[in-house]
């Protein structure tokens, strides 16, 4: 798949940057903007990702403060260390107590936390939800990476191109009860289905976005299938450690290991021969998106209602679409080929 030309350049400028400095922090950092823009509304926008110290969440949280600070606003960034609903509450309650501008959040379940965003809600603080989304009554807009649809289809279309479209495989997961995941999960299990008759899914196990539980998942999972001919992950935590457990295993060369992943997580395992091709859209571009949509929303530029419009600084122009969604984009195909040009 190829990403749109405004986002092939933002891709194109990645390339050329310094690698990420981002640390995230628990009691949050400030910009050096001031509270408000153009619009005039409370433009302090918290960032609330499924937990602190993830790759992913630390390139999506750079993205949202380099947009918070472009258009004057005041970014901080807050969460658990476990990726566990019950862990993002406090934050939410905290945000609204606060008096914030905006809350972005990758929900950790699409129900448990929606009691705390509504009471931020009613206290005046905009709702987005990124990556992972909640039910569409808890917030005023999510920023979907991709269609749920495009991100099933392209694991699944990798996996079956490098097991020759035959073989059982498996799927190592995050939270049981991550959103995201579970939707493409399930599409994935459709499309197998479907279109790829000789593909058995024998099990799919959750490594809950924890590197060393991630890597015993994998370990189990050979162990228990000696014949497993692939394993995808749709977490970039997840296919990093199968990636690490297969690499240094007997099983390099016989099981092939897709998913999601970024780049710098991943380039070692692609060019060692360990991982043929993996994909992701854009972190960065998508923390920088959330963040714009935060902004037209508290400026009243937009409700989040079907069709309105807003521009999302360098990245362009974007339409609401139902259930107050916004695209980013297709999901983007790294290979050996191509991962030399990509720096997050």
């Amino acid at each position: 798949m190829k990403f749109s030309n405004k986002k092939a350049t933002a891709l194109a400028a990645l390339a050329v940057s310094a690698a990420l400095v981002l640390s995230a922090c628990g009691g949050g950092s400030d910009s050096d903007g001031g509270g408000s823009g153009g619009g005039g509304g409370d433009l302090s926008v918290t960032f609330l990702p499924k937990n602190l110290g993830n790759p992913y969440f630390d390139t999506s949280d750079k993205g949202g403060k380099a947009a918070v600070e472009e258009f004057g606003g005041k970014f901080s960034e807050v969460g658990p260390q476990e990726a566990t609903p019950d862990g993002q509450v406090p934050f939410i309650n905290t945000a609204a107590q606060q008096g914030i501008g905006a809350l972005v959040v990758s929900a950790n379940d699409p129900k448990a936390i929606g009691d705390a965003l509504n009471e931020a809600r009613d206290a005046g603080t905009k709702v987005v939800t990124f990556d992972s989304d909640t039910d569409p009554e808890y917030r005023d807009l999510f920023i979907n990476q991709a269609s749920a649809e495009g991100i099933a289809k392209v694991q699944v279309k990798m996996i079956a191109e490098q097991i020759g479209d035959a073989g059982d495989i498996a799927i190592l997961s995050a939270a049981a009860n991550a959103t995201n995941q579970n939707e493409w999960i399930d599409l994935m299990k459709k499309e197998i289905a479907a279109s790829h008759p000789n593909i058995k899914v024998v099990d799919t196990v959750y490594g809950d976005d924890d590197d060393q539980a991630s890597f015993d998942k994998t370990s189990a999972l050979l162990q228990k299938y000696p014949n497993l001919k692939g394993i995808v992950s749709p977490t970039t935590v997840g296919i990093a450690a199968a990636a690490r457990y297969v690499s240094d295993s007997d099983f390099k060369g016989k099981v092939k290991v897709t998913g999601l992943g970024t780049p710098n997580q991943m380039r070692e395992y692609v060019e060692n021969g360990t991982v043929d091709a993996f994909a992701l859209w854009n972190p960065e571009d998508l923390g920088y998106l959330a963040a714009f949509a935060a902004k037209a929303l508290v400026d009243g530029d937009i409700t989040g209602k079907e069709g309105d419009t807003f521009t999302a600084g360098k990245l362009g122009d974007y339409t609401v679409g139902a259930d107050s969604t916004v695209l980013l984009g297709d999901p983007f195909e790294f290979t050996k080929d191509n991962i030399g040009d990509f720096d997050f």
